[in-house]
């Protein structure tokens, strides 16, 4: 685990992760030694351990691939994360002894050995950066994340994100998400305000990831969108996956994608636009945000999937100024994590949290009703 030097903060109210260096494995997982998979967590390994797990492929299992078959067994590991143990000879077979490749079908009665390499230091930096916490335990944190605040370090944004604010807060943090994202259980985009959780153990890290796996996160979602839909309701089931052309963006796509659910619903109905509530399923890249603009809803001033203020104003009616000005204002995406609903990884209590919208967001609803409340008058 992560270590920094500050007290953790008071009680309120109330995809795993990974990137390093290719060498040793590109994460610090803080796996139990030789630990059975669903067993109870018992004591916590030094990060400078490395740890091995030993799976005997049962007959029902026979026949899938290697990296498929891990990725079902090693719950909390995804399955990109399986592959590059794979490929870096992290991983050992019987069957294999020169080492296996994904695509190998596993075999009854096989013992596969999988070695999760130790940890390497963190790389982001403490930084002195206020969060707004809407509840902390020994387990888990839970932020309302500002816009224009990174997730965790990138391309572009070396500092000045949540890790770096977590690392310069927190006694400790989960090591599973890697030195890039410790303690990161999911992402949200760097415009994208709202709820995000945080783990800040690994027993944890694992529980919340088995649990998002199995869609027991529930995260909701507000959007003011382009235009307004036909109907009330709708659910969007299209595989997501990266742009052929763009590289920065997501697409949906016919073949090759990973599978994307979206449950949305209008909540109002303004002239040439709508908020909307949109719930995941699953949570890939830009979902929401490709999914709505995959129907012809683009979210409004998301400028990468067709959102942008210039388009979105053209459904504003002449001589509607100070509508016109508030739309021209949408200098990010109107995406917003309202609400996160979840059992507590270690208590098994029920917890649900809410976020009120930021000013920005609350500013141009607050118009757009202000403006359809006159329009009918």
């Amino acid at each position: 685990m992560y270590t920094t030097q500050r007290k953790a903060h008071s009680l309120a109210e109330s995809e795993i992760v990974s990137q390093q260096k290719a060498e040793p494995f590109e994460s610090s997982f803080g796996v139990r030694s030789k630990q059975r998979m669903n067993t109870e967590v018992n004591r916590e390994i030094a990060p400078t351990e490395a740890t091995s797990t030993i799976l005997t492929v049962a007959q029902a299992d026979a026949g899938q691939r290697l990296d498929v078959y891990l990725a079902k067994k090693l719950s909390w590991l995804s399955r990109t994360q399986i592959q590059r143990l794979i490929e870096q000879g992290h991983v050992a077979t019987a069957g294999s002894p020169r080492g296996p490749k994904c695509c190998d079908k596993v075999i009854a009665g096989d013992k596969i050995s999988v070695t999760i390499p130790p940890p390497q230091p963190a790389e982001p930096q403490p930084q002195d950066i206020p969060l707004n916490v809407l509840y902390e335990d020994e387990d888990l944190l839970v932020v309302n994340k500002p816009v224009g605040m990174p997730v965790h370090p990138g391309a572009g944004n070396p500092d000045g994100t949540l890790v770096n604010a977590l690392l310069a807060r927190q006694n400790t943090l989960s090591s599973i998400g890697g030195v890039q994202r410790p303690g990161i259980v999911h992402r949200l985009d760097k415009d994208t305000t709202g709820l995000i959780l945080v783990a800040k153990n690994d027993f944890a890290h694992r529980r919340l990831s088995e649990a998002l796996a199995a869609r027991k996160i529930h995260r909701v979602y507000w959007a003011l969108v382009l235009r307004q839909p036909p109907a009330n309701t709708g659910v969007i089931c299209a595989p997501v996956a990266r742009h052929p052309a763009n590289r920065i963006k997501m697409a949906v796509v016919r073949q090759g994608g990973k599978e994307a659910v979206t449950h949305w619903k209008v909540l109002e109905r303004f002239h040439g636009f709508a908020l909307i509530e949109c719930r995941l399923e699953t949570g890939r890249t830009h979902q929401i945000r490709v999914h709505m603009a995959s129907i012809g809803h683009p979210v409004l001033g998301d400028n990468l999937y067709g959102g942008e203020a210039a388009r979105a104003l053209q459904l504003i009616p002449p001589r509607e100024h100070e509508l016109a000005n508030t739309i021209r204002a949408a200098h990010r995406q109107m995406l917003h994590a309202r609400e996160l609903t979840f059992t507590h990884p270690r208590t098994r209590v029920p917890l649900r949290f809410e976020a009120q919208l930021p000013d920005d967001f609350q500013q141009i609803l607050t118009t757009l009703q202000r403006y359809s409340r006159k329009a009918t008058s």
